[in-house]
């Protein structure tokens, strides 16, 4: 197992990559570091590869400040740091960048993200790893909390997202097989609320939208990721 690995971020998805690998890990309230700046860089030089799971996720958010930095900006210095010192970046990004998709997305289609500066600062990022770098993974995935949080659950929005523990054990398998490139992550097509009474048998389905800019259906293609996991 490469043990020269460190999680950034102890958001939900870093929180269950750390407890299922024994991988290091730094975060923004654990070791006081800002995102936006560098001068926390010393503290990844004995890592070979890198985990970027900071991000802003308040999805529908306007504040296209704080988006930019924390998804794009920051996400560019790490890129340039990484090509400096020879590591390999694997950036968690989203399958909110294929919702213009008229069919479930591949990797190779051009993104349709949603009309947020989430979607879009996002896909900048992934742009700008493929663009400067030679050495990096995408997941483009995304996941809930498990058990499944609340009393309703949405029906109108289908996708490939799963429980937290289910998509981190996809990361870590593609991480220890070296995957590289961009890889759509997830598990196979299910609504909000298929996904809710695995966890929750009394949740109630809701029809609404939480958000006239919330894509009705991000459904990726992962077939990539099943016969590179499947793969002797």
């Amino acid at each position: 197992m490469n043990k020269n690995i460190i999680v950034l971020g102890d958001g939900l998805l870093g929180k269950e990559i750390i407890s299922q690998i024994d991988w290091d890990w730094i975060s923004r309230k654990k070791d006081g570091i800002d995102f936006g700046e560098t001068d926390w860089y010393y503290m990844l030089k004995k890592y070979d590869q890198i985990i970027n799971c900071i991000a802003n996720t308040d999805t529908y958010s306007v504040d296209k400040k704080t988006h930019w930095k924390t998804n794009y900006i920051s996400v560019m210095n790490l890129v340039d740091y990484c090509k400096e010192f020879n590591k390999k970046l694997i950036q968690i990004s989203t399958d909110y960048i294929y919702a213009g998709s008229a069919k479930p997305a591949l990797e190779t289609d051009v993104p349709i993200p949603a009309r947020t500066w989430y979607s879009l600062s996002k896909l900048l990022a992934d742009e700008y790893i493929q663009a400067r770098s030679k050495n990096y993974l995408i997941i483009r995935t995304s996941f809930k909390q498990n058990p499944f949080p609340h009393p309703e659950a949405i029906t109108t929005q289908t996708g490939n997202f799963d429980y937290v523990d289910k998509i981190s054990e996809l990361i870590i398998k593609l991480i220890n097989k070296n995957a590289d490139g961009v890889f759509n992550v997830g598990t196979k097509r299910k609504t909000i609320y298929d996904l809710a009474i695995q966890t929750n048998p009394n949740v109630i389905g809701a029809f609404r939208i939480l958000n006239k800019e919330m894509p009705r259906d991000i459904t990726m293609n992962v077939s990539k990721m099943e016969e590179f996991l499947n793969e002797s």
